[in-house]
């Protein structure tokens, strides 16, 4: 997150990373995030069903920090379709390879940080936090039950464990930084 935030280039590049990180979706859901998916006063995000991998609608809870974001951006791309638009033609959203590539810049290999590496990341902490239950962590990563006959009939949502979880994440995410930030400084 401190390398993110130090990321020298495009500041809707930097802001989707964050975005990314903070709300675990794969990386092509962000890349096609439309301004007419964020409901900002309710703090969701409504991922379409043609967005998504198994075409099932996806509601992420918005945290604070995401809604930072988001609203940072309003005034730089907030005339484009898109939340993260092409330099070159606001009528596209940004290439498949941007986040990764920006991660190169940051220093980081293929085998140490994907976008979608981020999912999995989110995932492990969120598990071995023991703060929320399994399913909600998997509801809001949009898997389907393995179980068949389970995935039959289990439609909750976790709604409400859903939004505690993303906003712990974010302020989770805010103190890991501020604590690298005091480990920097006190090595220095």
């Amino acid at each position: 997150m401190r390398a993110i935030n130090d990321l020298d280039g495009q500041l809707t590049t930097r802001s989707a990373l964050q975005l990314i990180a903070l709300t675990f979706v794969r990386p092509g859901e962000l890349r096609h995030a439309e301004w007419k998916e964020f409901d900002i006063p309710n703090a969701f995000w409504n991922i379409p069903a043609e967005k998504m991998k198994m075409s099932r609608p996806h509601k992420v809870p918005l945290s604070r920090q995401a809604i930072g974001i988001i609203e940072g951006l309003r005034p730089i791309t907030g005339g484009s379709r898109y939340l993260f638009p092409q330099i070159r033609s606001w009528h596209r959203p940004i290439s498949d390879g941007t986040l990764n590539a920006a991660l190169r810049r940051l220093g980081y290999s293929k085998a140490e940080m994907t976008a979608h590496g981020f999912r999995s990341t989110a995932s492990t902490l969120l598990n071995e936090s023991r703060k929320f239950s399994g399913d909600a962590i998997e509801r809001q990563l949009a898997h389907q039950d393995g179980d068949d006959t389970r995935a039959a009939y289990n439609f909750a949502e976790f709604w409400e464990e859903r939004v505690k979880l993303m906003q712990w994440w974010g302020d989770y995410l805010d103190e890991l930084r501020e604590l690298g930030q005091v480990a920097a400084a006190l090595r220095a």
